[in-house]
């Protein structure tokens, strides 16, 4: 027979991950719900215009006047007005990243959850560990499978609702395409923990659960400038401790919020700390996984 490449094996890892996720009902009812919502942006809903501003929004033959409170220097009062349209083209995307960005991440973390037991399980370990391929690499390949059908997934949907909105609006921000690499980013750090803590327990169930808890947590996190002048200085430093360690993935958020409003990013740092935890704990992983006797 002859002899596997390693490169051939490496795409061959990764090509078999991406298959098995893509198997997954949980992964096509994904695709499907990102396919309903191009349906019902193309389709249901109708916009009124007149000078930039909507006047009337109908969805499934529903009417409804989309309107805003502003405040009226003259009167000293708050007065209802139609809303902007970049304003509901705005709103729309940021809905749309929200959802895809929290909930496309847990029910992504839990997708993949299997997907890590069937490989560590013994006897397909084993097997693929007898290929001639390092460890690193054969690592490289599951989690390449993995990053790849999020980002297809992400993609997708982003990308559909971004352009359907453009073109029934007129109105473009390319900088909401920014949501598709942050999803994809974010989605890779946290799958870090699963996959470290399955490496080290063997239980992605315990994983599943750390990552969770991690996301949870960073909404927490989020609120440091509320809570740390009000906790002793023992507890900011710890509390300011696990916000400089831990992945703060509820602030970025507002990184995207920021750069689909054109406006100036405030900080970078909440993506790039939670990049370098990503980063560390995935090196702890390879380390582990390298020299662990399966």
């Amino acid at each position: 027979m002859r002899p596997f490449s390693g490169m051939t094996t490496l795409s061959g890892s990764l090509l078999l991950t991406f298959r098995e996720l893509w198997a997954m009902r949980l992964t096509q009812a994904m695709l499907a719900v990102a396919t309903l919502a191009w349906v019902l942006l193309s389709f249901a809903m109708n916009m009124d215009v007149v000078e930039g501003s909507l006047t009337a929004l109908r969805i499934f033959g529903f009417e409804t006047n989309p309107m805003e409170g502003a405040y009226d220097e003259a009167t000293g009062e708050f007065v209802q007005q139609a809303v902007s349209l970049d304003s509901f083209v705005i709103g729309i995307n940021t809905f749309v990243f929200g959802a895809a960005y929290f909930l496309g991440t847990l029910l992504g973390l839990f997708a993949t959850m299997p997907l890590i037991n069937g490989f560590l399980e013994q006897g397909r370990v084993d097997l693929l560990l007898s290929k001639p391929l390092s460890r690193a690499r054969l690592l490289l390949g599951h989690l390449s499978g993995v990053w790849a059908t999020v980002l297809v997934l992400a993609a997708y949907l982003v990308g559909g609702v971004w352009l359907t909105m453009s073109f029934k609006t007129g109105v473009w921000i390319p900088q909401f395409l920014m949501a598709i690499p942050i999803i994809t980013l974010m989605f890779a750090v946290m799958y870090a923990v699963i996959l470290t803590v399955s490496i080290l327990s063997r239980s992605s169930g315990l994983g599943l659960v750390i990552a969770y808890g991690l996301i949870f947590f960073s909404i927490i996190l989020a609120s440091h400038e509320q809570l740390v002048p009000v906790l002793s200085a023992r507890s900011a430093a710890i509390f300011m401790l696990f916000y400089h360690l831990l992945p703060n993935m509820a602030e970025v958020v507002v990184v995207q919020m920021q750069l689909v409003e054109a406006a100036a990013v405030i900080t970078w740092y909440p993506l790039v700390s939670s990049l370098l935890f990503g980063i560390a704990t995935y090196g702890f992983g390879f380390f582990w996984f390298s020299r662990r006797d399966f």
